[in-house]
């Protein structure tokens, strides 16, 4: 598996498709970049030091640097193949995908979750599914007409491309819990959508009945489910967010705290007050004090 850093941009060097309508063999080489290739259709055999691989519709594959790699037989075959620069990607060993998953789908707010929280781990070789198969081909396709295209588009396919990472990481990691759990797996990615709510609207106004109407499920259930996956209340994990978001305002901008509350959620000041200091034991004003005195004493 790859540790992509996502907060930093891959370099696009190559991109393109190709359609191989009578029966065709890679070439042998070895390069100093990544390739990644995506078959549409056909079938792709290849080797990288020593390891076999064979690619049929809807699979994808990451080749490594200065590693030779090879076809091994002819086959028609249409594929997307991506050659790019990393300044943050890693090889690694992941003993234990299915405990992984969990706490990258759940969101667990453990200290080494916030500090890993820009890495993407991303399968080596990975069969996307029908759906997540034409979402990809869509992808691909947009990917193809930015990188086409003149002036800063390059940028533009790269952050299509870390998007994409994105979308297919955690699309493995939730097969992944699926195929281990079965059935058991339908309240956790309940959960999920919901986390993804939570971060999308943590702004407006959340209610147990507006949860309800937007998941069509009950509420006091959903809010069951939700504590024992998270460990924590429905409610709690929304103002928690808010807090956060609070924290990061205040860390970097001057506005006053009633505007804050009111950026995250929060609107009515006191309110606002009494649940920064729930979550965070200080004040809006002591933790402005706080970090500005953290900052000027790095500074000396």
């Amino acid at each position: 598996m790859l540790a992509i850093n996502v907060e930093m941009m891959p370099r696009i060097k190559l991109m393109g498709f190709v359609s191989y309508k009578q029966p065709w063999v890679h070439f042998k080489r070895t390069t100093n970049e990544y390739i990644l290739y995506f078959v549409k259709s056909g079938a792709l055999h290849l080797t990288e030091k020593g390891t076999q691989y064979i690619l049929h519709k809807g699979d994808i594959l990451i080749l490594e640097p200065n590693m030779e790699h090879a076809g091994t037989e002819k086959h028609v075959c249409d594929y997307y193949y991506i050659h790019f620069e990393h300044p943050d990607i890693n090889t690694v060993q992941v003993d234990d995908l299915l405990t992984m998953a969990r706490s990258l789908i759940l969101a667990e707010e453990t200290q080494q979750s916030r500090s890993d929280s820009s890495i993407c781990h991303f399968p080596k070789h990975y069969v996307l599914s029908k759906k997540v198969l034409s979402l990809s081909v869509h992808a691909m396709n947009e990917m193809l007409q930015l990188y086409r295209r003149k002036y800063f588009n390059r940028g533009l396919t790269a952050l299509k491309f870390t998007e994409w990472l994105i979308e297919v990481s955690r699309e493995h990691f939730i097969t992944a819990l699926q195929e281990h759990e079965g059935s058991n797996t339908k309240p956790l990615i309940r959960v999920h959508a919901l986390l993804d709510y939570i971060h999308e609207h943590y702004t407006d106004k959340i209610t147990g009945s507006g949860i309800a109407q937007e998941f069509d499920c009950n509420y006091d259930y959903l809010n069951r489910v939700f504590t024992k996956l998270t460990g924590q209340s429905i409610m709690r994990y929304v103002n928690r967010v808010r807090i956060n978001h609070a924290k990061e305002l205040i860390e970097a901008t001057h506005l006053p705290f009633g505007e804050i509350g009111y950026l995250t959620g929060l609107d009515d000041p006191y309110y606002f007050s009494k649940v920064f200091k729930k979550y965070t034991g200080a004040t809006p004003s002591q933790y402005y004090k706080e970090v500005r005195e953290r900052g000027e004493n790095t500074h000396r």
